[in-house]
């Protein structure tokens, strides 16, 4: 991602205004211990091979812009069976950060900014977070394992028969009698003597 020339970012936490003007390389391949971390704080069954890289570029005078690869692999439930289901992840993200920036003013209606990569320039970025950011909002919401579906799925209390689809309809029964009556169903005297 980055030529060997280029300097190199040791450690997660960058003070922006001390990097150098052609802008900075990172990499991050987190211990055990923080992807261990991670993997509770985010709720999976199990996190490898994660690894952030990339780079810091300035723009303009006061402005930086992050260019990055995430990879990880992760095990999260299924979430109609519960069985463990592995998914990798390859996400590229860019950030923005703006000296000028200015918040969306809060009131009932607020729009939210175009560019949803640009945020405040820090006086100092976290790398450790912001992979931490894009890896949660990178994770499947509904993982599957293969075959598993919601079509045969019936829930009820224990001792209980499922409501099935006809009993779900609450006017199915009242078609049926509907119907019956239109077609002269009426089985009564017809009032004669």
């Amino acid at each position: 991602m980055s030529d060997s020339s280029e300097s190199r970012i040791d450690g997660t936490q960058v003070v922006l205004s001390r990097l150098p003007r052609e802008g900075a390389a990172f990499s991050l391949q987190p211990s055990p211990e923080v992807q261990e971390a991670l993997r509770a704080d985010l709720g999976l069954d199990g996190l490898r091979k994660l690894r952030f890289e990339g780079r810091l570029l300035p723009e303009g005078k006061r402005d930086w812009r992050l260019e990055a690869h995430l990879g990880a692999t992760v095990i999260q439930p299924c979430t109609v069976t519960l069985a463990p289901v592995t998914t990798r992840l390859e996400e590229d993200l860019s950030r923005r950060y703006l000296a000028d920036w200015q918040d969306p003013e809060t009131g009932a209606e607020t729009e939210m900014p175009e560019d949803d990569t640009a945020g405040p320039l820090p006086r100092q970025l976290d790398l450790a977070e912001v992979m931490h950011e894009a890896l949660a909002l990178a994770l499947p919401l509904y993982p599957r394992a293969e075959g598993a579906g919601f079509a045969d799925t019936a829930v009820t209390e224990p001792g209980k028969a499922p409501m099935t689809d006809e009993e779900a309809k609450p006017f199915a029964g009242l078609a049926a009698l509907r119907g019956k009556l239109a077609d002269g169903g009426d089985d009564g005297d017809s009032g004669e003597e």
